[in-house]
């Protein structure tokens, strides 16, 4: 039996002890107990204001006695110091030396035999007075054990002289700068934790861990209870490294929890080696691919390249596809080889825009966020200036304003061919709206890519543009579909005048979308810069056949403009989101109720069937799926029969406790479908990404 990381008998024994075991006051920097001589050092003879020392305090503990380290293990205390200073001094955490494990029977422990130095860093304030020592002294509480365990107490003093600034003088200290060499080492190996019902896997992609010399192997968690130490760390070798199989603890990670730590190799000599490890667990389940290695990667690159290719059908892309149609329409006249360059510039387009996406993710994750699939548009910032991109593209295509000449001869000077620059505009902007919708097979590829390394996320990222790329560039490339292209004439006018209406339609999307997050007041702004841009692209249109000194004034009214319309974005900050759906109290009309922890915890308690749907309002597939799906009355019916409980969780803003249960089922973003069955038997059943009131009533009946 176990409490907080202390055995029963060892909390007594200590008990027992602190009534026995006085501190022990020394007026020297050492002083002894019957197991420990305790020892207070120096790294400065010497020290001078605003200089970093490093104090340190040295066990040298009898043979086959021991102290702990900052996680114990299954039992023990951590050695504590506690500081007193006669001036101000800032002194920093213990640095702790790689620990030592010792096993009794089912119990292991961590921590140090024989001799061990804990360093603590030193910053002194600049206002240091000189000619004065500075009087340290350490109260040092630690628990030696052996059959029994012992607890300690000493105080240690020190009178360090201080001299005047840049004349410190560094000490011969062996024992310091040996445990600061025993310290773990920072590595860049790609390391990942996966775990599912109390099991975890600790891949390290490191061969030479795998090496035949490495003898011994354990990774030492920082925090108790996150591992259970009694059970034995199997190592196995994989292709690309180890596989080290751990056991949850009685405080077991969270999805998206990071495991930190040291992992320590040892030779077959006495040499030892730490390695600083910070893993997140990623829960496998049966929607994200489960193995790691080449063949998952294959897979994860298949799936991402069919998503890409379907992403094409979905109701976000729809507004871009007008724009590639016409597109295809204007370069049917062109030679084969011609129309070749365009779709590849095009796929160029896609492609970079979906490395830059998998790098700003890189990015965001390396800095702590929790990011996901269409993240940019919980941003209401992002939101107002797309709103902007597509109310101005719909007037382009309308003709109130063209731009003519300007660009394209940035474009004619760039690729020595007119109309690429505009191919590759295409592929950006196709690829800024898809990210709204996930297509189906994207999910898997999507969350095994975000828990991968960087190398394997941008591939999986490229292999995503290609497929949504590749119908274009398959009509741009097959003569036999070219001959399918209806000839230009003066219909294509109109066909492009009509082509702007969906523009304008994704334009009212996004008002509508920005309303969900920053309510009326946003919708006035962006509703004010559409007037704005309007009005500078009419100023543009009137005045391109001016004299150069009107043509001037007109070119500054329209900066003037777009600057203005710019600057309503700055005033979002002054918004407040009215009720945003999801996080509204539920009324009698809806049959949905706001998703939160709490009750879905509540719900499975009572063993009540629950079906959850995770979705934003900039996702359109995940409104899609609400009005043709789950708000048709046979399946409103089949949920209040049954008694099943909708918790609908929106996802239009920032929520962190969505992304961490997306991630606990391999997702990087919505829609989400989970049901769970009633008495919560078995495991819950995730609905596809597409549904119909027939799929939806086929998961949930008994």
């Amino acid at each position: 039996m176990m409490f907080k990381g202390y055995s029963i008998r060892n909390l007594m024994l200590w008990v027992l002890w602190m009534g026995l075991s006085l501190p022990v006051m020394a007026a020297s920097n050492q002083t002894s107990t019957p197991q420990v001589t305790a020892t207070l050092i120096s790294s400065h003879s010497h020290i001078a204001p605003g200089e970093q020392i490093i104090l340190g305090i040295k066990l040298d503990i009898l043979p086959h006695w021991h102290t702990y380290w900052r996680n114990p293990g299954d039992s023990g205390t951590v050695t504590t110091i506690g500081w007193k200073f006669s001036q101000p001094v800032e002194a920093g955490d213990v640095v702790w030396p790689l620990p030592d494990r010792f096993k009794m029977g089912p119990i292991v422990n961590y921590g140090y035999e024989n001799s061990v130095t804990l360093p603590t860093p030193l910053k002194l304030p600049v206002d240091l007075k000189p000619g004065k020592p500075l009087k340290v002294q350490a109260v040092v509480d630690w628990l030696v054990c052996k059959e029994e365990c012992i607890p300690q107490q000493v105080v240690l003093s020190l009178d360090l002289p201080v001299v005047a600034a840049g004349q410190g003088q560094k000490t011969a200290a062996p024992d310091i700068d040996l445990a600061l060499e025993r310290q773990p080492a920072k590595v860049s190996w790609p390391v990942r934790l996966q775990g599912s019902d109390g099991s975890l896997t600790l891949l390290v992609d490191a061969p030479e861990l795998a090496d035949a010399a490495v003898k011994d192997i354990w990774f030492y968690p920082y925090e108790w209870g996150k591992i259970a130490q009694s059970h034995e760390q199997v190592v196995t070798k994989t292709a690309t490294g180890i596989a080290i199989e751990l056991h949850a603890g009685d405080m077991p990670l969270q999805p998206g929890e990071a495991l930190e730590g040291v992992l320590i190799a040892k030779g077959q000599s006495i040499e030892t080696s730490g390695y600083l490890l910070n893993p997140k667990l990623q829960t496998m389940t049966e929607s994200n691919p489960a193995e790691t290695g080449t063949d998952s990667l294959l897979l994860a690159i298949f799936l991402a390249f069919a998503g890409g290719m379907v992403l094409n059908l979905m109701p976000c892309v729809f507004p871009v596809l007008s724009i590639k149609a016409l597109s295809l329409i204007s370069h049917s006249s062109l030679g084969r080889g011609e129309l070749i360059r365009q779709g590849l510039v095009y796929t160029l387009g896609v492609v970079v825009s979906f490395v830059a996406l998998a790098l700003v993710l890189v990015l965001l994750k390396a800095g702590g966020a929790q990011v996901g699939w269409g993240f940019q548009f919980q941003s209401p910032w992002f939101v107002f200036l797309m709103a902007y991109l597509m109310f101005t593209v719909g007037l382009n295509l309308s003709g109130v304003f063209t731009i003519g000449g300007g660009i394209s001869g940035v474009g004619s000077h760039l690729a020595d061919k007119p109309g690429y620059w505009g191919s590759f505009f295409t592929g950006v902007l196709a690829t800024v709206v898809a990210t709204p919708c996930t297509a189906p097979f994207m999910a898997a590829a999507l969350g095994f890519a975000l828990a991968r390394p960087t190398p394997e996320l941008i591939v999986i990222f490229i292999s995503l543009g290609l497929g949504l790329a590749f119908p274009y560039l398959l009509l741009t490339s097959w003569p036999g579909l070219q001959k399918v292209l209806p000839k230009p004439g003066i219909w294509m006018e109109y066909t492009k005048q009509f082509f702007a209406f969906p523009m304008y339609a994704a334009a009212v999307w996004l008002v509508w979308v920005l309303a969900q997050q920053q309510g009326e007041l946003a919708v006035v702004l962006v509703l004010s810069g559409f007037v704005l841009i309007a009005l500078a692209a009419w100023i543009y249109s009137i005045s391109r056949g001016a004299s150069s000194t009107r043509l001037k004034f007109a070119n500054a009214g329209v900066v003037l403009v777009v600057g203005l319309a710019i600057g309503l974005v700055t005033l979002l900050a002054e918004t407040t989101p009215e009720t945003l759906p999801g996080k509204q109290v539920a009324s009698t009309k809806q049959h949905w109720q706001p998703y939160s922890a709490e009750k879905l915890e509540s719900l499975l308690a009572e063993g009540k069937p629950v079906f959850l749907n995770f979705t934003a309002a900039w996702c359109i597939s995940c409104l899609v799926n609400e009005k043709v799906a789950l708000s048709q009355p046979e399946v409103v019916e089949a949920f209040e029969q049954q008694g099943i409980t909708y918790l609908k969780g929106d996802w239009t803003n920032k929520d962190a406790e969505i992304t961490k249960i997306l991630t606990k089922f391999g997702r990087s973003g919505v829609p989400l479908y989970v049901f769970y069955p009633a008495g919560h038997a078995g495991k819950p059943i995730e609905l596809p990404q597409i549904l119909t009131p027939a799929s939806v009533l086929s998961h949930i009946q008994p």
